[in-house]
């Protein structure tokens, strides 16, 4: 008997560290140099690149929504294909002009740099990971602002000498399952076009809800009158996490189509 204990005892010692192993995060700031090391020589080959954008979202979204979500968004993409790892969220985007300012730049709180910054940093970015071994680095955009300039990059990259095995993509089907596919779903069930929206409405809360809800300020949503005075365009007040959930799931699925077809 006690013997048995003793084995039991040991397994239980033994469990978490087996476990922390097994679970390692996906996440590359988590990890250490040689953590990285070994889970690119394990075969981790890819590099998912989350871009987010810090700006106004409604009185009722908080300003880092798009950094929140495409982090959680681009966890679960990793998770499914088994062979990413996801560097940190580029939260410094273009937002437009600041002087004068337009767009969501009217609002307080959001911030712009200029479309030649932020490709530089992807650049960087995609180098850095073509230096250490990675084959291929996906841009994933939360915000449809700087969609071209995700091409543009990944174009470039694309056409320097020495690349070998290495590519760099615009991962377009992203955010085209978190636009037009997401739409689509809504509509589907009943929902119109003017009160899905296209910035802080039905859509968007609802995505926001069912990823980072904390974000979402519940007494504000159904608000009267909101619109693009107050940085919205659509109509939140019947957002869901039931609905997010949808919207979540199918950006999951069609981009990790996409990187498997793109990586075959």
């Amino acid at each position: 008997m006690r013997l048995l204990a003793l084995a039991g005892l040991a397994l239980l010692l033994a469990a978490p560290g087996a476990f922390a192993e097994g679970s390692r995060s996906v996440f590359l700031e988590d990890l250490t140099w040689t953590e990285v090391r070994a889970d690119a020589k394990a075969g981790k080959s890819i590099v998912l690149v989350p871009i987010g954008g810090t700006e106004q979202s409604g009185p009722h979204i908080a300003l880092g929504k798009h950094n929140a979500r495409v982090r959680v968004l681009a966890g679960r993409i990793a998770q499914a294909l088994g062979n990413a790892l996801v560097a940190p969220v580029v939260s410094y985007v273009p937002e437009g002009s600041i002087d004068p300012p337009a767009g969501h730049m009217r609002f307080p709180g959001t911030i712009s740099v200029p479309d030649e910054a932020f490709e530089k940093v992807l650049e960087s970015a995609a180098r850095s990971f073509r230096l250490h071994g990675f084959h291929d680095v996906f841009f994933l955009g939360d915000h449809g602002g700087y969609q071209k300039s995700l091409e543009r990059v990944a174009q470039r990259l694309n056409q320097e000498k020495g690349n070998h095995r290495f590519r760099a993509h615009a991962l377009t089907a992203y955010y085209e399952a978190s636009s037009r596919g997401f739409d689509e779903i809504l509509a589907a069930r009943g929902f119109g076009k003017e009160e899905i929206g296209v910035h802080a409405g039905l859509a968007d809360t609802s995505l926001t809800l069912a990823l980072v809800p904390e974000m979402v300020r519940a007494d504000r949503i159904a608000a009267p009158n909101m619109g693009p005075a107050d940085g919205v365009q659509g109509k939140p007040g019947r957002a869901t996490a039931e609905l997010g959930r949808l919207g979540a799931n199918l950006i999951v699925e069609r981009s990790v189509k996409a990187i498997r077809e793109a990586t075959r």
